[in-house]
């Protein structure tokens, strides 16, 4: 308290003096918090509100002063840190008109309680200047952790194959009981890609139809980085993008709560086990 005192150029006695001591503190506070929300918002341009007033109340709490969520929204507003939404052209990332094997929905129902259950996979886009690039991820169904990612100028299979070869490293070995969850893309049913499972003893699980629904967790991730950092910025070059989507990627597993997981970070929620909390009810969790 006394280093508030100093930086807004209070005694310490004035504080004590004060007649309303929350009033007081919340003011002083004020400056602080703007600046640690500018900070933040510096690293997640797009992350909503509420989840920005959790992570900035938390660097305070020991303050027992921090405002409402309400007041927060309005010290964001005031000071131009609220956010806009920005959304681009569309690009096609799924090819289901081929001849290769589909494969049954084995997730529909399922419950999942510990981490490498589960994975699910998608392809999205980012724009550069030197035209787009196609990003292969792929998800922990139970943590939310992109496990795997790979970027590439096509969408040819051969980056989602590198995407899922960065996945198998981050586990020993053959991978018994994981399910591998996608969209029914040519890219997913490929002989490489489906050898590549079959090798690690894993199984295989598709949509049945084209409803987002059937893969919202891989959608849901596409669509955080897309709308909170990749919409908002503009990319020279391929080189840059994979820079880009390193940090981003970074960020989003270690530093950004999410609702579905009780506001906690994908990377702890990864070496827990349990069924989470969720905050939230829509299908499409956040």
């Amino acid at each position: 308290m006394g280093t508030l005192c100093g930086l807004f150029g209070y005694s310490r006695q004035a504080y004590y003096k004060r007649e309303d001591g929350d009033d007081f503190t919340r003011d002083a506070l004020a400056p602080l918090i703007v600046e640690k929300a500018r900070s933040y918002r510096r690293d997640n341009p797009g992350l909503g509100s509420v989840k920005l007033y959790l992570v900035i109340r938390g660097l305070f709490v020991e303050t027992g002063c921090f405002p409402g969520r309400d007041a927060f929204i309005e010290l964001l507003r005031e000071n131009g840190l609220m956010v806009r939404m920005k959304r681009r052209r569309h690009y096609r990332t799924t090819d289901s008109e081929h001849g290769y094997r589909r494969y049954p929905n084995l997730i529909t129902g399922l419950s999942v309680t510990e981490a490498n259950r589960v994975w699910v996979s998608d392809i999205t886009y980012v724009e550069t200047g030197e035209g787009v690039c196609y990003l292969s991820l792929i998800t922990d169904l139970y943590s939310r952790k992109i496990v795997g990612w790979a970027l590439g100028p096509t969408l040819e299979a051969i980056y989602p194959i590198a995407a899922l070869r960065m996945a198998f490293s981050s586990i020993d070995g053959v991978a018994p009981g994981l399910i591998h969850h996608s969209d029914r893309g040519s890219q997913y049913c490929s002989r490489g890609y489906v050898e590549l499972l079959r090798g690690r003893k894993v199984q295989i699980s598709m949509t049945q139809s084209g409803d987002p629904l059937e893969n919202a967790i891989a959608e849901r991730a596409n669509g955080i980085l897309k709308t909170e950092w990749l919409y908002r910025m503009e990319i020279a070059t391929r080189k840059e993008c994979a820079k880009v989507v390193e940090r981003i990627i970074g960020f989003y597993n270690n530093e950004r709560p999410h609702m579905s997981i009780g506001y906690q970070t994908p990377s702890a929620v990864h070496l827990q086990q349990g069924e989470q909390k969720k905050c939230w009810k829509n299908p499409w969790d956040r």
